[in-house]
Order: structure tokens, then sequence, then C-alpha cells
């Protein structure tokens, strides 16, 4: 058995495979230790266990990237034919100039992410999500939900927006941490993830520019400044605990490090269940 004519044919599929078993020279002596030391039955039992270390659990395996992608693709096309279908109402609903602008900016890059997003998961094998129905209202296809006057009211659309964007943020960094092994995968989706950010700011920018003053580019504690409808985007946030320290326990420049500080100097990751219990409402059944 040529153990290493194995993993060299591993190697085409995944480049990655010796920074999954910790290192190519570590790799290189398990295989040694294989053939000196196992009885032929042995080998596969062990080549089991060691490729189990490489590819068990849910990290960064083929199966779980392609489930993420077409998680993400499934909030992109959320986003995507929202910002559409705002633009479809042309200045009834958006007004013209640099709002319009910033809204086809962002709807662009709505569409770039699913474009991105359907290729990827094609190109690693996979399946794309069909396009789903959509209920902006946020009635479960009802068209009566507590947003229905979404596309003829400028400040409800832009807290919509400002929602969407927020979910989204932390909807990629909830799931980060599963693709961490995913090499160009991760490293499109902290791509995406920062976009997403600043479309979140900018967003939040533009309804301070529609009368809402007290609206702050970032999130200060769990406040949303939209109101009760949205607080599950919100929840969470008020989290002043990282990587087990109280960030209000340190001192900063002037004092220690205030809560309010303290929560908008981190932003908090969602789960995919807190986040498809969100987004929810706004799909049609």
């Amino acid at each position: 058995m040529n153990l290493h004519h194995i993993i060299g044919e591993i190697e085409k599929v995944d480049p990655e495979v010796y920074e999954r078993l910790d290192s190519r020279r570590s790799a290189v002596k398990q295989f040694a230790g294989f053939g000196s030391k196992l009885a032929l039955a042995s080998i596969s039992l062990a080549l089991g266990s060691m490729f189990k270390k490489a590819y068990g659990g849910t990290n960064g395996t083929q199966d779980t990237v392609i489930e993420i992608l077409n998680y993400a693709l499934t909030l992109e096309y959320l986003e995507s034919e929202f910002y559409n279908t705002a633009l479809s109402k042309g200045t009834a609903l958006i007004p013209a100039g640099a709002p319009t602008g910033a809204i086809q900016t962002i709807a662009g890059h709505g569409n770039a992410h699913v474009t991105f997003l359907r290729s990827a998961i094609t190109s690693s094998g996979g399946m794309p999500v069909a396009k789903p129905g959509f209920d902006f209202s946020a009635g479960s296809g009802s068209g009566e939900g507590p947003f229905k006057d979404v596309f003829s009211n400028y400040a409800l659309f832009l807290a919509v927006a400002q929602t969407f964007e927020d979910t989204g943020v932390r909807a990629y960094k909830g799931r980060a941490a599963e693709i961490v092994k995913g090499g160009d995968v991760l490293t499109a989706a902290l791509s995406i993830h920062s976009v997403e950010a600043r479309h979140a700011s900018h967003i939040r920018q533009m309804r301070k520019a529609n009368s809402f003053a007290e609206v702050k580019p970032w999130i200060t504690g769990k406040d949303s400044g939209i109101g009760a409808v949205v607080q599950a985007s919100y929840d969470g946030e008020e989290n002043v605990m990282q990587a087990t320290i109280n960030i209000t326990t340190l001192a900063g420049v002037g004092g220690n490090i205030s809560t309010n500080a303290a929560t908008e100097a981190f932003d908090e990751p969602l789960t995919k269940a807190q986040v498809l219990a969100i987004v929810g409402p706004f799909f049609k059944p």
C-alpha cells in the first residue's frame, strides 16, 4: 500500500489536507509509523482515525460549506429582491439624488453577491437553492404584516433595510467559525460580511438624515432605534463579555470603559436558527 500516493491523490482534491492533519511533516511521520508498526489489516483503521481528525465533525467539510453558502444565498436573495423592488418604485419611494444612488449601489452589491454565491456553490459541486417568494410586509405571505407600507413609506423602508443589514452582518459572523478551514470560501464570506457592515452603517446614516437624529452608525446595547417588532434582530448585542473578559472592567482612556462603549465596540453573532426565525415572516410559505 503506497500511503504517500494515497495522500498525494487526496492533496489534489484538498490542497489543505496537511493543514487539517497539523502539518505536512507531522502527516508524513504518521504515514511512516503506519508502515512500520501496524499490520496490513490495521492500516485502514488507522487511516480512518487519521482522516476523521481531518474531516470529522462539521468544520470545513464540503457538505457544510455548501450548506452555509446556500444559507448565505437565501439571505442575499432576500436583500437583493428587497432593494430591486424598492428601486422599481422610482422616486415615489426613494428621493432622487444621493438616496437613490446609495440604494442603487447597495442593490448592485446584493445582486453581485447572489451571482457569486450561486457560482461558488455550483463550482463546489452543489446545487444553489431556488429563489423563494417574499412578503416584505413580514406577514408570512399574507401581505398584511407590520411592514405592509414598506414600499410606499420611505422612513419605513429605511427601517426595514437597517434591520436586514444589521441581521446580515450578525448572520455571516455567526457561521464563520464553521468554515474556519474553508480557504477561499472563508475569505469570500468575510469579504461579503465587511460589505454588509458598510451597508448597515450607510443605511443608518440615511435614516439619520431623514429626521431620525438619534440613529447612530453603530448599535448601542440592543437598541434598534425602530421598535419591538424587530427586537429579535438586536437581542444579545448588549453583551459586554468577550473571550471571558468583562470589557467594562478594563481601564480605558479617561477611566473604565462604559457599558455603551463596550457593546458598541463588538458585534455579536446570530445562530442559523435565530436568523431564520427573524427573517421567516418575510418569506412566503
